[in-house]
């Protein structure tokens, strides 16, 4: 009787053991990388507050299994601590998916492990072209300098401007934009007169626009990271003067991000952008994840454009848990998604099966002042462009 027993309690016991195990009902760990201290927190706040105001519209269940996000602090381009990041979630918290990444080199730094470790990774910010051939295993639901840059090159063409200088920072993103712009303007008969290369570091900008204003341009372009530098460039361009001599200020939308915006003040009135998103763009869809995402970053003046590459990743993320049953097997969760197309608050997405970028509207945008607040506000758009730093 006791050996019967004993059977039986070992039985129920491998059932408990069963019960818990991946095949059903368990917790899915999403590791999230991003600044969440340093020159660019404000960037992995707007991380947190996407995934937030998405869990939020869609609960923090898939497929049977519980999703559970954890966050680790990664506050600039520092590949050796990209990798260590990388490391403790996929050994200590034995995450089934990665996602976030704000700069180039820290994608480029994890790229290497993941097919080992079984993980995709959904890249929300970082936007050099090349990150997705780093590996099969990566995703990106942000944007790509190639794709903002081109269209606002061939606007510019398009408005008559012949003579342009270029200013970049100095590193992945910066090389592609000053690359898109160049090639794209000077196809359509425009001349670069100038080409400046500023270093990532750089917080004064004034020499690099007397050069623009020495150069006899007739406008200047300019990427540079969102963050701190954004905000002082676009002072600088005003108080070198070059607004006030009619050379106009064409950019990626990162150098009017929203977060900086008021900051600029009334003098960022007129600049033109192109860019992916902007907070007011108008449909309900996208009205509804702002009245989320503000609630969730718990200051308006904050929100900006990392959010809603958030929000649509965590969405990539949960289709491609759906797709695998909550089972580990990243190749899969990738396929899975190749081609899926849905309808996000910028409008209508698409992940490129070929590139594993995102295929998307970018949006001309002029900054303009509505009930007393700076906008970037949309005024004519480019549908369906692709990473044309890819395209063959």
């Amino acid at each position: 009787m006791l050996q019967q027993l004993m059977r039986i309690g070992a039985a129920a016991v491998a059932l408990t053991l069963f019960a818990g195990a991946p095949a059903g009902a368990e917790t899915i760990k999403v590791g999230i990388i991003g600044p969440l201290s340093g020159p660019f927190a404000l960037g992995g706040k707007n991380f947190k507050a996407g995934v937030e105001a998405y869990v939020a519209a869609h609960g923090d269940t898939v497929a049977g299994n519980k999703v559970e996000f954890v966050y680790r602090d990664l506050a600039g381009p520092d590949p050796g601590a990209a990798k260590s990041v990388a490391q403790d979630l996929i050994i200590k918290e034995k995450v089934q998916y990665l996602g976030g990444v704000y700069l180039t080199p820290s994608a480029f730094a994890i790229a290497p492990m993941l097919e080992e470790a079984n993980v995709p990774l959904v890249i929300f910010n970082a936007a050099t072209s090349s990150i997705t051939q780093k590996s099969p295993l990566i995703v990106r639901t942000s944007f790509t300098l190639w794709q903002t840059t081109v269209p606002l090159a061939k606007q510019a063409a398009k408005d008559g401007l012949k003579k342009i200088a270029i200013t970049v920072t100095d590193y992945g993103p910066g090389n592609d934009a000053e690359a898109a712009f160049r090639t794209t303007f000077e196809a359509a008969g425009g001349k670069v007169v100038e080409t400046i290369k500023m270093p990532l570091s750089a917080t004064d900008f004034g020499p690099f626009l007397q050069r623009v204003k020495d150069s006899g341009a007739e406008a200047v372009f300019a990427f540079l990271p969102s963050g701190p530098a954004t905000v002082g460039y676009a002072k600088a361009y005003v108080e070198s003067g070059l607004k006030e001599k009619g050379i106009k200020l064409m950019a990626t939308g990162d150098v009017t991000e929203e977060s900086g915006l008021q900051a600029v003040g009334d003098a960022a009135i007129g600049i033109r952008t192109t860019y992916h998103y902007s907070l007011v763009h108008d449909s309900q869809l996208n009205k509804d994840f702002v009245a989320a995402a503000t609630k969730a970053i718990g200051n308006a003046d904050e929100l900006s454009f990392p959010a809603v590459a958030a929000y649509d990743g965590t969405h990539v993320i949960y289709a491609m848990i759906e797709a695998t049953a909550g089972k580990q097997d990243a190749k899969k969760a990738v396929q899975s998604v190749l081609g899926m197309a849905w309808e996000s608050p910028r409008g209508p997405v698409k992940i490129d099966p070929e590139t594993r970028n995102v295929t998307q509207t970018i949006y001309l945008r002029e900054v303009t002042k509505e009930n007393g607040r700076l906008v970037n506000k949309e005024i004519a758009s480019f549908p369906d462009q692709p990473d044309w730093g890819l395209v063959k």
